[in-house]
């Protein structure tokens, strides 16, 4: 199998932000930047891959700064780990004032994506070159986070649930329990 290094793959765009992407307080909608997040996370995969990408999980998407009408953004996306089939694409997003020049980190999050043929079957992807501390330090942050989403599923799963395990987490949360009895 081939291994590529992550600058092989990395992809930047840059696009100016109007009045058609904003929200009704003149801010750009959420919704707008995860589409190009998830553009810029597509093309990042397919080009490390050279395979038509799809994506299979977003993870943890925290709107840090709001992004105003008239301004820049940058997302930069590269390939943090790859497993057999899947990658895991970090995609950062940054705005900039064009008229003062100050720069603001908007948002960051995790897109895992899944490598296809033509017939829609999952294919094996190159693997991954790593160069440098960073390169290490994403790609074992991303086995970790692969680890805590499989944990989190199981614990949580109905047929595994045990209701009394979890009450007192309750205490002190905006909730009335009301409970059927069974």
């Amino acid at each position: 199998m081939k291994y590529k290094s992550f600058k092989e793959s990395r992809v930047t765009i840059t696009q100016l932000m109007l009045p058609s992407h904003s929200n009704f307080s003149g801010k750009i909608h959420g919704g707008f930047i995860l589409n190009l997040m998830d553009q810029i996370a597509f093309t990042c995969a397919s080009k490390h891959s050279r395979c038509y990408c799809v994506t299979a999980s977003v993870n943890k998407v925290d709107f840090l700064n709001p992004i105003g009408v008239g301004e820049l953004i940058t997302l930069k996306a590269s390939v943090n780990y790859t497993g057999t089939t899947s990658m895991v694409i970090g995609v950062r997003v940054e705005s900039e004032n064009i008229t003062t020049g100050v720069k603001k980190h908007c948002n960051s999050s995790y897109f895992t994506m899944v490598a296809k043929d033509a017939n829609g079957n999952n294919v094996s992807v190159p693997g991954l070159i790593l160069e440098t501390e960073q390169g290490v330090r994403r790609f074992a942050r991303s086995i970790q986070r692969k680890a805590e989403a499989s944990s989190r599923g199981n614990r949580f799963d109905p047929s595994k649930f045990i209701i009394s395990e979890h009450l007192e987490r309750l205490k002190g949360e905006n909730v009335m329990l009301n409970l059927e009895e069974n």
